[in-house]
């Protein structure tokens, strides 16, 4: 899969990750995709909901070890 983005938030908390992809997001065209990875633990429940709640799409969701990978479609 091809990224228009790349946000990397390993070492930053709840909030920060879903912080700073909402800006991130804010600045992406419609229908761009975002990669968001993450160590923090709270982003499994963070990153869903906040998609949910701005009515972005999270295309995938993954675990590789202690790091998760968030891929999110801009919606607008």
């Amino acid at each position: 899969m091809v990224y228009d983005e790349k946000l990397d938030a390993l070492g930053l908390l709840c909030p920060l990750p879903v912080l700073k992809a909402r800006k991130r997001l804010i600045a992406m065209a419609d229908n761009a995709l975002l990669q968001l990875v993450t160590d923090d633990p709270a982003a499994v429940i963070d990153v869903p909901h906040f998609c949910k709640e701005s009515g972005h799409e999270l295309l995938e969701q993954e675990k590789n070890g202690t790091h998760f990978t968030f891929v999110i479609k801009k919606v607008s």
